[in-house]
C-alpha cells in the first residue's frame, strides 16, 4: 500500500484530480501493512496521506539541510499545499462517472494489482467499479497501467498479463531497481512510483535516472 499512497501524493502534488476507489482486499492489506483501519463506506483520504507523509519527511534531526530539503520537496505537498483533488468512489457504485466511457479521463492506474483483479480485467469480467473502470479504459483506448506485485507468477497470471498487454494495458510490475542509490525502503517505493508517473507523462524527480 506504500506504492498506492506515494503515487496518490505525487498525483496530488502534480495538480491532478484523482478519482479513487479501494477494494475490500485493499482495505485488508492497508490494515496489515500500514496498520490503518479504514471504512470504505466513509473513507477519509487524509488517513492514508498522513501515513505516507510521515514516512517521507525527515525523521533524523541530525540530517543535513540538503537531505531535509529533498525530503520535503518530494513529500506529499508542493510548497506546503496539496495541489490536486481526490474524489472517492465506493467500489460497489456502478453509477459512478468512472464506470462510463463518456466520462473523460487521462489514464487509470491499478496499484497494486492483485492476481484476481488482473484476471477480471483480462477477461472483461466486471465484479466491482475498479474492474469496470479498467474495462472502460481498454475499450476507449485510454492509458491503463497495472502494477502487479505477486511473486512468483503462475502460468495463468503470465497469460493474463500477456492478454491485457495485447489489449493495450501497460503491465508495470512493482520491481524496483537499485542503481539509483537506494538506501531506504522509501527509495525503492519511489523507483516504482517514478516509473508509473513516467507512463502518465508527469514530470518527477523521485529518482536519479540512469545516465544522468
Amino acid at each position: 500500500m506504500l506504492y498506492a499512497g506515494r503515487l496518490l501524493d505525487r498525483l496530488l502534488a502534480s495538480g491532478c484530480k484523482v478519482h479513487l476507489s479501494i477494494s475490500p482486499a485493499a482495505q485488508i492489506v492497508m490494515e496489515e501493512e500500514l496498520t490503518l483501519n479504514i471504512d470504505l463506506e466513509n473513507f477519509i483520504p487524509e488517513m492514508l496521506l498522513d501515513e505516507v507523509r510521515q514516512r517521507w519527511l525527515p525523521s533524523d534531526s541530525s540530517s543535513s539541510n540538503q537531505a531535509a530539503s529533498e525530503a520535503i520537496e518530494n513529500s506529499i505537498t508542493h510548497d506546503g499545499q496539496l495541489c490536486g483533488e481526490i474524489v472517492y468512489h465506493n467500489y460497489r457504485d456502478f453509477r459512478s462517472p468512472i464506470a462510463s466511457g463518456s466520462f473523460p479521463t487521462k489514464a487509470m492506474v491499478v496499484c497494486p494489482c492483485s492476481g484476481s483483479t488482473l484476471s477480471a480485467i483480462a477477461h472483461a469480467s466486471t465484479g466491482n467499479l475498479i474492474q469496470r473502470a479498467a474495462e472502460v479504459h481498454l475499450k476507449e483506448r485510454r492509458k491503463l497501467v497495472l502494477v502487479p506485485r505477486e511473486t512468483p507468477l503462475s502460468t495463468l497470471q503470465l497469460e493474463n498479463m500477456l492478454r491485457v498487454s495485447q489489449a493495450g494495458a501497460v503491465v508495470l510490475p512493482a520491481a524496483p531497481g537499485f542503481y539509483h542509490g537506494a538506501t531506504r525502503v522509501e527509495d525503492l517505493v519511489d523507483f516504482v512510483v517514478s516509473r508509473i508517473c513516467d507512463q502518465l507523462e508527469l514530470d518527477n524527480s523521485l529518482i536519479h535516472r540512469w545516465g544522468t
